[in-house]
């Protein structure tokens, strides 16, 4: 199952320490460390096997988990982790990695206390989602996926994407969506979506001491039946200056309050925003055909790809083509300086855009017949989980590619 279809939940602040036998092993546990979803998680990754966590923790107190990776025979291998359970604390949980698919060892394994077992060969989002599983909240039984939404540049329409791909989301998949205005002190959202509530997202934010999903959900305000919206206060009457962490909180709640939550981060680059970029599900940007959205697209995708290994690539939208006597980067220079095709590009349509802002509709609203429809469609199958995203470059919205290259090369 992939990760789009089943998301992994972030992995809390837990110490780990791996002890492998093999090279590759080593190679792909440093990768799962690496991952974005252990960034709370501090993991170290050792050689040594069994042997080496005996020796490590012979007069040491042991970490919150233990990766132990062994192929000696069963018996050998049980009389090994029983003297490791002589001197490991209250609370530790182990996972033992061997070669051996045999279901009398991993019953022996699971009365011993042993958390999990792991058949060698796997890959790094195998052991994360093993970690993420054992650290998992009963009561949280849904993961829901995380979807950023940011302008390559200020302007450029990146929360009227982002509204109009919630309230398609919700439309069109019918599930409980959620849309995270976050930019606090001149978010539309509740503008956007004639809405005026009196709590929003900064109410969540700075409410750490009260915070949990009972009070998330009295700040979230239902636009429609599976839309609600946590709005921002759009008022400047407080400084906005925001932790690096501040939002986390916030976002781990949501995930289990909704299989969706797209967020709209504001223009700009503080740490709680990379923060929140690097740990998203999807990260879509937005971006005009000029030469700053190209320069700040590649700044900022060559980030994302550094920070993201094991992840999808940031999508890229091309909003506003095609506004009448203004010069334009072609599509092709475009694709060509980023190693990549934007995935859809919404013409420039001030008539359209500009009434349903004014009147508080999303397009889908004020024209269900428009052409824009049509990416936000598009953008919520591709986002959604329902199909396998890691398609190879050129080849999702090659149709629509060709248009736009041909209008403006």
């Amino acid at each position: 199952m992939s990760d789009a279809a089943n998301p992994i939940a972030p992995v809390p602040r837990v110490s780990i320490q791996a002890f492998c036998e093999e090279a590759s092993t080593h190679e792909i546990l440093t990768q799962a460390a690496a991952d974005r979803r252990m960034s709370r998680a501090h993991m170290r990754v050792h050689m040594g096997g069994v042997t080496g966590a005996l020796a490590a923790y012979s007069e040491a107190p042991t970490p919150n988990l233990i990766v132990i990776e062994s192929f000696v025979p069963r018996d050998e291998l049980v009389a090994q982790l029983d003297r490791l359970a002589e001197i490991c604390d209250e609370g530790t949980k182990v996972i033992a990695i061997g070669r051996v698919n045999d279901i009398v060892l991993y019953r022996e394994l699971m009365a011993r206390g042993v958390s999990e077992y792991l058949v060698h060969p796997f890959d790094s989002a195998a052991f994360t989602r093993i970690v993420s599983d054992l650290y998992a909240h009963p009561s949280q039984r849904l993961v829901g996926r995380v979807i950023a939404v940011t302008g390559a540049k200020g302007g450029v329409g990146a929360s009227t994407v982002a509204h109009n791909l919630a309230w398609t989301m919700a439309r069109t998949l019918e599930q409980p969506t959620i849309l995270v205005d976050m930019d606090m002190p001149f978010g539309t959202a509740g503008l956007d979506f004639n809405q005026d509530p009196a709590q929003g997202v900064a109410d969540a934010v700075f409410a750490s001491d009260r915070l949990d999903l009972n009070f998330v959900e009295r700040v979230l305000t239902r636009c429609t039946d599976n839309l609600s919206i946590m709005a921002a206060p759009a008022m400047l009457d407080r400084n906005y200056d925001i932790h690096e962490d501040a939002f986390e909180p916030v976002i781990e709640l949501l995930r289990g309050a909704a299989p969706y939550i797209v967020l709209d981060l504001p223009h700009g680059w503080d740490g709680w925003k990379r923060n929140t970029l690097v740990s998203s599900d999807e990260v879509i940007v937005v971006a005009g055909p000029d030469l700053a959205n190209l320069r700040n697209c590649k700044n900022l995708f060559d980030h994302m790809r550094a920070a993201r290994p094991a992840d999808l690539f940031p999508r890229f939208v091309m909003n506003g083509v095609g506004m009448p006597r203004r010069p334009e980067i072609p599509a092709t220079d475009f694709a060509q300086a980023l190693d990549l095709d934007p995935v859809a590009a919404i013409a420039h349509d001030p008539k359209l855009f500009g009434s349903a802002t004014n009147n508080g509709l999303m397009i889908g609203e004020a024209d269900p017949s428009a052409r824009a429809n049509a990416v936000f469609a598009e953008l919520t199958r591709l986002v959604s989980g329902r199909v396998d995203t890691r398609a190879p470059r050129r080849g999702l919205l090659q149709p629509i590619v060709r248009k736009f290259r041909g209008a403006f090369a």
